[in-house]
């Protein structure tokens, strides 16, 4: 192969054709080194700042079920395991080990799980700054693809960031604390990497293709749904094959898969020997199917109308002008389109989501962003005068209506953001304690659905009536077999307190009726007849019941008043109403 580097006569191989070559010709001149660099590191600098300050409007909000992976790395990091707190038998209850290997490693760095700053705990100010992290790194991968396309490589990624940060959804489940932000890092270099080398010629080396194969599997840790990106590689070869060299795309896709798959199987026998299990235990537990069409249709329907129909079909006309025309682009964007597909299909297959605005759908906006911004200014910049008017405001336009689509979902989110792990702290991690001290009970447990929060402050033994750490659990939900869950809660697990309300009362039965025919005795009622209830047989002083609810009708709801407040300093088991840590009362 001709060097890269050599002058004049230098060509690429073009990988879609049988033996030509592509010279660098007119339009393409320059793509190979786009803006100069400090305008790149502007943008992107410009483009992260603008995301952090959108994420920084959602103020401390951290997801609940981040806690989760919070509480294994306190475990993992103290020696205990893979356990989600001292004294549990090894349950995998997240999905997310390189997430958690992330949290780990702050935490043994003293960055994670140590002290709170400036009255911010940094259980939450360590996965928003990871979160910051990666939206630069995914700024930089866009900006790396460009400058191997576009002249005005600065323009694409100021755009990126500009659109990125415009998307809440992209950024709330960016700072949720939650696994988004490294696996939509992880798509966007990916397909960065595919990009650059179908730019270059070089698509068939063999470093993308292990590159892409060693970025499916760490993406596929990240999330189980990321393993789709295995086949990014693979069908980027496929449909750019144009009748030449089968063999060795063949080999090289072979080679992508066999990257992938020889330590994901690793991974899956260590998974098995371990947890007993090939998925992961919450997988299990939300009962995650082959979707029907209709089903898909919907789910992938949802979320293209949350984006917005003028600006999808905007970019999808913008797609295919840009596949029609040659040069770089024509020859980089199906490495961004192949991978953005796989993401979306993905989304599309799970099981609808409870939490607001899409949270599986953020390596979509990511890829698909930098695709549209990649199109949309290698485009204009082959136009003149008013045609290059015309584009910039049609595609102004259709941004603007599909943004002005976007402004009721979202101001419902930012005002009742998914279920704060603050709120669950102080609702279900302080409120139990202090029950069970005000009862002067030892040693008790509590079971309830919302898990994050408990485990970091709680002194109880918690099971998880949402099945995530529980299995036994996770296999009757799975099944649909309620009352095979509630003769495993009543007869064998025998939780000292019992916490449901709303939809898990309803769905788990939970309810008053067969409460107190199990013995249980109320704290806190809720409207639909669930609450918090106490074993009647546990309380060694039934004269503090009255009190005990009289204090309980009080404290629960200020507890929801503090559900973006009440995480002011570090979180440790023994939290009690006053927000401190301490020994149970004798």
């Amino acid at each position: 192969m001709t060097g890269v580097g050599q002058r004049g006569a230098a060509r690429l191989p073009d990988q879609s054709g049988p033996g030509r070559a592509v010279p660098r010709s007119a339009p393409d001149r320059g793509s190979t080194t786009g803006s100069r660099p400090w305008a790149d590191g502007l943008a992107m600098t410009a483009g992260t700042a603008l995301i952090g300050w959108q994420g920084a409007r959602l103020g401390a909000w951290v997801v609940d079920d981040a806690a989760i992976t919070f509480a294994y790395a306190r475990s993992v990091d103290e020696g205990l395991g893979f356990v989600q707190q001292a004294g549990s038998p090894a349950v995998e209850g997240y999905s997310n080990p390189t997430w958690l290997a992330l949290l780990v490693v702050g935490r043994a760095l003293g960055l994670f799980d140590h002290r709170a700053v400036l009255g911010v705990p940094d259980l939450v100010l360590y996965p928003k700054m990871l979160g910051l992290a990666c939206a630069f790194g995914i700024l930089l991968a866009v900006a790396c693809t460009a400058r191997r396309i576009v002249r005005l490589s600065w323009a694409v990624t100021g755009l990126a960031g500009v659109l990125l940060a415009s998307n809440l959804s992209f950024v709330a489940w960016m700072f949720a604390g939650l696994e988004n932000p490294l696996y939509a890092l992880l798509s966007t270099v990916l397909a960065s990497v595919l990009a650059c080398a179908a730019a270059r010629g070089t698509l068939l080396g063999r470093l993308p293709v292990v590159g892409s194969g060693l970025l499916a599997l760490a993406a596929a840790l990240t999330r189980p749904d990321g393993a789709v990106l295995a086949a990014a590689c693979p069908l980027l070869l496929a449909v750019t094959w144009r009748g030449a060299d089968l063999g060795r795309r063949l080999r090289a896709a072979g080679l992508s898969v066999a990257v992938f798959l020889l330590p994901y199987g690793l991974f899956l026998a260590w998974r098995h020997s371990v947890f007993g299990r090939l998925v992961p235990n919450t997988a299990v537990a939300k009962a995650q199917g082959v979707p029907s069409a209709g089903e898909f249709a919907t789910t992938t329907g949802e979320l293209l109308t949350y984006a917005g129909w003028p600006a999808v079909l905007a970019a999808t006309a913008l797609f295919a002008v840009a596949l029609t025309r040659g040069g770089a682009l024509q020859r980089s964007l199906p490495a961004v389109l192949v991978p953005l597909g796989l993401t979306l299909c993905a989304f599309g297959a799970l099981k609808r989501d409870w939490m607001g605005l899409y949270r599986f759908a953020t390596p979509v906006w990511a890829l698909g962003i930098m695709a549209m911004s990649l199109t949309l200014v290698a485009v204009a910049e082959r136009l003149r005068g008013h045609r290059r008017a015309v584009l910039g405001l049609t595609v102004g336009c259709a941004l603007i209506l599909s943004g002005a689509g976007q402004r009721e979902p979202e101001a419902e989110f930012r005002a009742k953001p998914t279920l704060p792990m603050c709120l669950i702290v102080q609702r279900d991690g302080v409120i139990f304690n202090e029950y069970a001290d005000r009862l002067d009970l030892a040693h008790g447990s509590v079971l309830l659905p919302s898990l994050g929060g408990t485990l970091l402050t709680s002194d109880l033994k918690v099971y998880d009536l949402a099945g995530l750490t529980e299995p036994r659990i996770a296999d009757a939900l799975a099944a649909d077999d309620i009352p095979g869950l509630q003769r495993y809660v009543f007869d064998e697990l025998r939780p000292t307190f019992v916490h449901a309300v709303a939809v898990w009362a309803r769905k788990t039965g939970m309810l008053a009726p067969r409460l107190t025919a199990e013995g249980y005795v109320p704290l806190y009622r809720t409207s639909e007849g669930g609450g918090d209830w106490v074993r009647a047989d546990a309380v060694k002083h039934p004269e503090r019941l009255k009190e005990l609810r009289a204090w309980a009708a009080r404290a629960v709801p200020r507890a929801y008043e503090r559900k973006l407040t009440g995480c002011s300093g570090p979180l440790r088991p023994g939290m009690r109403a006053a927000g401190t840590a301490g020994p149970r009362n004798p």
